[in-house]
């Protein structure tokens, strides 16, 4: 994961976002139940291969207290990898 990546989570908007480059990079999800679904990330084209998607998916597991649903494909992928979460399937 690229730590040199600056990820704020939008409240408001039900994600985790980070501007490099002067795009918007984010990772939404939607709370249910206690429950956080990712449910979209998304990383500019021109962008790709900087570990941005992995610093927001990290950054979105660590701010997240509840328990996890995964949806979004790219999130899907890296999750096996990542430490300490907890993984469930609806």
């Amino acid at each position: 994961m690229n730590s040199n990546i600056s990820v704020q989570h939008n409240l408001a908007e039900h994600r985790f976002e980070a501007t490099v480059d002067g795009l918007l990079c984010v990772c939404d999800y939607r709370l249910s139940n206690g429950v956080a679904t990712f449910t979209h990330t998304e990383v500019p084209p021109a962008l790709g291969g900087r570990g941005i998607a992995a610093a927001l998916v990290g950054a979105a597991l660590t701010g997240r207290s509840k328990k996890i649903s995964r949806s979004a494909r790219p999130a899907v992928t890296w999750l096996p990898t990542c430490a300490g979460t907890r993984n469930t399937r609806n």
